[in-house]
């Protein structure tokens, strides 16, 4: 045969080539942006385990809000770490809770922002689980814990949540929060649910961040085993079956493949959370002289819409956001 007819290369001979053929694109409507919420006042404080993200109170949002409506982010996924913990979580659910109170300021100022909620009660009990734990032992109580988060469900939703989410991992959470959603006139709102959440190391400057590590005993008698995957689309196909909007996987980077096959099996949009492991690895590396970091943070995210997410919650979601408008990223 003589020289070759087909030459990829031909698609690849400089930026504009490659911009027209691409795959795979990135736009700042697809990013969601997580905030950590505190109760109290004046409060804007570093996190240390999450370099250059914060903490802080309701009356302080504007100054995170602003520069995040100037970079054109527009969903956000809030945490809230309450002032009072008891062993139900009851702040979760309360009317007055730092999550409503959040929620109905950014409503009321920053109307531009859809507003997800995390719902689970590991923030807000003194036992730091999910869920219930039944009296006298370490294990939680699935089908007591249902209703709880539903009551957090309702009580963000009143306060004008556009989405909840639940990231408990409880067996039937998605049709107990629908249902209770649906009861209260609620039918409008979405439900993000993490539905492969697996029992992953990458959580630890989250659990520091949110003060919300478990007292004793881990996680892993509800979320997954990080060895699994077929298990992952029986619980992303049962949410679906029970109501959910939105599915998620949780984390991103080392779970592309679970990802993709989840893409593979639902319609429904499809996120990812690039969690805080991730994050602070990235950090780590580059303040180390290690990576570039920027180069990093761009085709990490770009390998999970790759792998089929729809959305993609990042702690870098406004530098990416400056990239795409730079067109280094898009």
């Amino acid at each position: 045969m003589g020289y070759p007819v087909i030459r990829p290369r031909r698609l690849r001979v400089d930026q504009s080539m490659r911009e027209l053929v691409r795959e795979t694109r990135i736009s700042k409507q697809s990013l969601v942006y997580p905030l950590f919420v505190k109760e109290g006042s004046g409060i804007l404080e570093d996190i240390p385990s999450l370099e250059g993200q914060k903490r802080c109170s309701p009356d302080c949002l504007p100054a995170l809000l602003e520069p995040l409506s100037a970079a054109g982010i527009r969903t956000l996924l809030l945490f809230g770490l309450p002032a009072v913990k008891d062993e139900k979580g009851s702040s979760a659910w309360n009317r007055n809770g730092i999550v409503q109170q959040a929620v109905r300021i950014i409503k009321r100022d920053f109307p531009q922002f859809k507003v997800i909620t995390d719902v689970c009660l590991c923030e807000y009990t003194s036992h730091g689980h999910c869920g219930l734990v039944m009296p006298g032992t370490a294990t939680v109580d699935n089908d007591g814990t249902l209703k709880l988060l539903a009551e957090t469900a309702v009580s963000h939703a009143e306060a004008g949540a556009d989405i909840v989410a639940p990231s408990d991992m409880m067996d039937g959470h998605v049709a107990a929060i629908r249902g209770a959603l649906d009861s209260n006139g609620f039918t409008d709102r979405a439900i993000m649910s993490y539905s492969v959440k697996y029992a992953s190391a990458f959580y630890g400057p989250f659990r520091e961040a949110a003060g919300s590590a478990p007292a004793f005993g881990d996680r892993k008698s509800y979320q997954m085993d990080f060895h699994n995957k077929r298990e992952a689309l029986k619980e992303a196909l049962l949410d679906e079956e029970e109501g959910a909007d939105f599915l998620m996987v949780k984390p991103a980077m080392s779970y592309l493949d679970v990802l993709a096959a989840v893409r593979a099996q639902t319609n429904l949009p499809l996120a990812a959370y690039s969690v805080s492991g991730e994050y602070a690895m990235i950090r780590s590396a580059a303040k180390a002289g290690l990576i570039d970091a920027d180069a990093v943070i761009c085709e990490s995210a770009v390998s999970v819409f790759r792998a089929g997410a729809d959305i993609l919650i990042s702690y870098f979601a406004p530098e990416l956001a400056h990239w795409i408008d730079e067109g280094r990223i898009g």
